[in-house]
């Protein structure tokens, strides 16, 4: 016959553990208080937000610049002004918190509560540095890192800062290569980094002169969780006019990245690349016009949200390009000045600069246009921030 069990409530089970551990009695009511409050506090999470899917920033008719946050089907959900022109956000993958980045190259990022538009930080780069318009959180959102340019050491890295301890900057790790642009986090904890391998200075034309097009070497460079670099990949001699710009990671750790053209105006050069770990990338090329159709320029880069294909975008050619996760061309999606691009469903969302954000897989349906709205260079996805 089972024995009764006296009931214990938790606050008296508590009192028993910590009696057990030989914790004095006022430390104890501090311990059980602490823990009673913070009981108490409820999690702020993205549902408080609105529960959006996607980030973009964008300047609307009065000419103000702001980040929106939009549901699955493209709606608004919310807006926060930004001081000047933003580029893309880092999403926190619980807390309702963005980071806008400056349009590169740019000094300021600002900490943004999603739930009621405060800025709760707002972060300078340090003296000989500049933001790259993008970033990343890593450590489950406890620490945020910035692609910079260190252009008083002519080399770029990665800046490090402690949302525990107010967004404190906490130090700094080098990329292995110059004008690091786009970051993303891998399933595994580790990091790729798109080395754009473009060289600029503030003092020369407002920072976007680009001084060292002779000797440019973009790269992919692999991190370790503890930010030593583990794999470095080059492009052919030929192609070291091809910055490395954006990036996107499949859902089996492939990653596909961008390029726009630094060389001679006539030449046809890929501008997607494919990557898995230990192997050599694929560069892949459309058919026929639709390649020059490109204009040498590649946006933004995105996997399909079933993961089975991954496209590009040309806002200077009005042209989505669609692949095969092996390289092979699928086809082409004309949009004018599309350039935003973010998995949705077993497609895309894309935006443009005229206020249009649109489903795409193999066509294009209008979800919105948002009169008097200019989308900038970036959707951002929070579903791939989980």
């Amino acid at each position: 016959m089972p024995l009764p069990m006296k009931s214990v409530r938790p606050s008296g089970l508590l009192r028993a553990l910590t009696r057990a551990m030989g914790i004095d009695m006022a430390t104890r009511r501090r311990f059980l208080a602490g823990l009673t409050a913070a009981t108490l506090i409820p999690r702020v999470t993205w549902a408080d937000a609105g529960s959006p899917a996607f980030l973009g920033a964008a300047k609307d008719s009065q000419g103000a610049y702001g980040l929106y946050g939009l549901d699955e089907n493209a709606r608004i959900i919310f807006r926060v002004p930004l001081p000047a022109r933003g580029h893309a956000a880092a999403a926190h993958p619980t807390a309702p918190e963005a980071v806008g980045f400056a349009r590169r190259p740019g000094t300021f990022a600002v900490v943004i509560n999603c739930v009621d538009g405060t800025v709760l930080h707002r972060l300078e780069a340090p003296q000989g540095r500049h933001f790259m318009g993008h970033g990343v959180f890593v450590n489950g959102g406890d620490m945020l890192l910035t692609p910079e340019n260190n252009y008083a050491g002519r080399k770029g890295v990665l800046g490090l800062w402690d949302r525990g301890r107010g967004y404190a900057r906490v130090g700094e790790v080098e990329t292995g290569g110059i004008g690091p642009h786009d970051i993303k986090r891998l399933a595994d904890g580790s990091l790729v980094v798109a080395n754009g391998g473009i060289f600029t200075h503030p003092d020369h034309g407002e920072g976007r002169d680009k001084l060292n097009l002779d000797t440019m070497q973009p790269s992919l460079a692999y991190l370790s969780r503890d930010f030593e670099i583990t794999e470095q990949v080059t492009l052919d001699a030929d192609l070291h006019h091809n910055s490395i710009r954006h990036l996107s990671v499949g859902p089996d750790g492939q990653v596909a990245f961008a390029m726009q053209w630094e060389g001679e105006a006539d030449a046809v050069v890929p501008l997607l690349g494919l990557h898995r770990r230990g192997e050599a990338p694929v560069l892949a090329m459309a058919a026929g016009a639709d390649q020059s159709r490109m204009k040498n320029y590649a946006g933004s880069v995105a996997f399909s949200g079933d993961g089975g294909a991954v496209a590009i975008t040309s806002p200077r050619g009005g042209l989505m390009q669609r692949y095969a996760t092996d390289g092979a061309y699928l086809g082409a999606v004309a949009r004018t000045d599309i350039c935003g691009l973010a998995p949705r469903g077993s497609g895309w969302i894309g935006s443009d600069g005229l206020g249009g954000l649109m489903a795409i897989d193999t066509g294009v349906r209008p979800l919105l246009v948002a009169d008097g709205l200019m989308w900038d260079n970036h959707l951002v996805s929070l579903a791939a921030m989980v």
